[in-house]
């Protein structure tokens, strides 16, 4: 027995900062989440890639670029010696494999993906470094038109995940970035930071002895938002922005996002309806080169997807060509949706403890598709329910019984099929 003084184990044997294990009920769930996702992505015609845990450091520093080199866990590869990184994005890799392996077939390229990214801990509700995810890249598309068939797909995949309220951030990456762009370095950094966190008075405090023109823009950047229910109609955002972007390289991007605006609004009513417009974004803008969108819900209170437009990436790798996608936060997205009220049961899975018949009786529901397990009478009912069994198949006065234990799949209608099941492979023995 473990005496009182003893730490618990999971503190004898910590994991390193960030990580974490998943145990059977979080799995199924963020495995049915991911399925979700992909099966409806494979309906739109793309297919799913895998790329490996860690490449060398130099693929993913030459994709990656702007990334804080402290978000990359590196070692060094024992075979080889050379630097290598677990990934903190996935994008890199599978431009990689476009450039390298996928280059010569025709365009346009969809391709989806699913797995873990390791990256350094951000934000107050990142508590991991573990950050699943599932996502599409489509390569070869232009604009707008890839654009939008990026948008609609991240939307209609949250809602064949189970989510019905989202909202669609949508900015440009180019915005902020022609602004910027004048400034020096440092301040360019630090005035992007400001942003990035809506604080007004720093801004102004920033930009003290900027150009005049350049200071009113940036200034304004924070509060050009609209286009929801209850916030400024978007035309007048639109309206607003113009001629403080009048004569700089956010002119053009305003002109880009506007026809995208008034497009997504046109082909997609259930989009346009979730989409809010946010000139001031600058979350990850040093990555893309276009149209860019968060994913946000109720929950989590950090983007339950992003994506945009990456033009510039695939010409890293000596392969130019337009591309644009999007990544889902699994574990956000499982947040999102048990805020809503959305959590989905398991299938059912039965626990048979019924002696010598048991094997028989498990093959039996196996063959039809029914999750079975051999147990014996002795503590059965505790096993089942201590590991989640929705049913247990035990030994009765009238030869057997199905008794319902968890929360799975179906109704009554489960127990009484599993029952004329079991009892017709017991009688028929």
């Amino acid at each position: 027995m473990t005496s009182p003084d003893s730490p618990p184990k999971a503190l004898s044997h910590p994991l390193p900062a960030g990580m974490r294990d998943l145990l059977p009920e979080e799995t199924w769930r963020r495995r049915a989440l991911a399925r979700k996702v992909l099966d409806h992505i494979a309906l739109h015609g793309y297919r799913l890639v895998t790329p490996p845990i860690f490449e060398l450091a130099e693929v993913l520093e030459r994709g990656l670029g702007t990334l804080d080199p402290s978000d990359v866990l590196r070692f060094v590869e024992p075979e080889s010696g050379e630097v290598a990184a677990l990934r903190p994005d996935m994008t890199p890799q599978i431009a990689r494999m476009v450039a390298t392996r996928l280059g010569r077939e025709p365009w346009p390229i969809r391709l989806c993906y699913e797995g873990t990214i390791v990256r350094r801990r951000q934000g107050r509700a990142r508590r991991h470094r573990q950050v699943p995810q599932a996502g599409v890249e489509l390569y070869g598309a232009p604009s707008p038109e890839g654009d939008l068939e990026v948008l609609r797909l991240a939307a209609s995949s949250l809602r064949a995940a189970g989510l019905a309220h989202f909202v669609v951030d949508l900015g440009h990456a180019s915005i902020a970035r022609s602004l910027l762009d004048p400034l020096p370095a440092p301040l360019a950094a630090e005035v992007s930071d400001a942003l990035a966190h809506k604080d007004d008075a720093r801004i102004r405090a920033l930009l003290t002895g900027a150009p005049a023109p350049l200071a009113r823009a940036l200034e304004a950047l924070p509060d050009l938002h609209g286009g929801g229910p209850g916030d400024a109609p978007a035309a007048k955002v639109f309206a607003r922005a113009r001629p403080l972007f009048a004569g700089t390289g956010a002119a053009v991007a305003l002109d880009e996002l506007e026809a995208m605006w008034t497009a997504a609004h046109t082909v997609d009513e259930a989009l346009g309806a979730s989409l809010r417009l946010d000139l001031g974004e600058v979350r990850g803008f040093a990555y893309y080169t276009g149209a860019i969108f968060h994913l946000l819900a109720e929950g989590p209170g950090e983007p339950i997807g992003a994506g945009g437009r990456y033009d510039a990436l695939l010409a890293r790798f000596d392969a130019p060509m337009p591309a644009v996608g999007f990544a889902l936060y699994l574990d956000a997205v499982t947040w999102a949706l048990e805020s809503a009220g959305q959590r989905d049961a398991p299938p059912p899975s039965v626990l048979v403890a019924l002696g010598e018949a048991s094997t028989r009786v498990a093959t039996a529901l196996r063959l039809r598709g029914l999750a079975a397990a051999v147990h014996p009478a002795e503590q059965a009912l505790a096993y089942a329910r201590a590991w989640h069994f929705t049913h247990l198949v035990e030994a009765s006065v009238g030869g057997l019984r199905v008794v319902r234990v968890g929360d799975g799949d179906g109704d009554e209608r489960d127990a009484l099929g599993i029952e004329a099941l079991c009892r017709g492979v017991v009688g028929g023995a």
